[in-house]
């Protein structure tokens, strides 16, 4: 059995497409964990900017490898997901305006200076509307 298993991987080629889809692969994967370090960082749920340019760049990396694969399954899979990374930083872009690193907030109601965050971050929390 053992001679089988080698002879398995003895006869697997790792060319330039193959270390694109473990890149790609490596990408999508990493935005689990720009997520979860993000989610620990304020102590509840939270998804990142980063996470859907991530998934963005691992599901275009892996369609292009499933692609030259000729693998239909994994071809609808990634470019299904694409579509659904791009409507979100879309849905992101609409409602701040921009994706800049650094914004300036509303002015209070009590009439204070507005402050200036420099946190991407931030993007994604949406206002606090339950004031009044």
């Amino acid at each position: 059995m053992w001679d089988k298993i080698q002879g398995y991987f003895a006869n697997l080629e790792f060319g330039y497409w193959v270390i694109l889809g473990f890149a790609a692969q490596v990408a999508f994967t990493a935005r689990f964990i720009v997520q979860w370090l993000a989610s620990e960082k304020r102590g509840k749920s939270y998804i990142p900017l980063s996470f859907w340019y991530l998934s963005l760049v691992g599901s275009w990396g892996l369609l292009i490898y499933a692609i030259i694969r000729r693998d239909p399954v994994f071809i609808l899979g990634n470019l299904f997901n694409s579509v659904v990374y791009l409507r979100n930083l879309m849905l992101i872009y609409r409602e701040h305006g921009s994706l800049r690193p650094s914004k300036v907030d509303a002015l209070p109601r009590d009439g204070a200076k507005a402050k200036k965050t420099d946190s991407r971050d931030d993007l994604l929390e949406p206002p606090d509307r339950s004031e009044g």
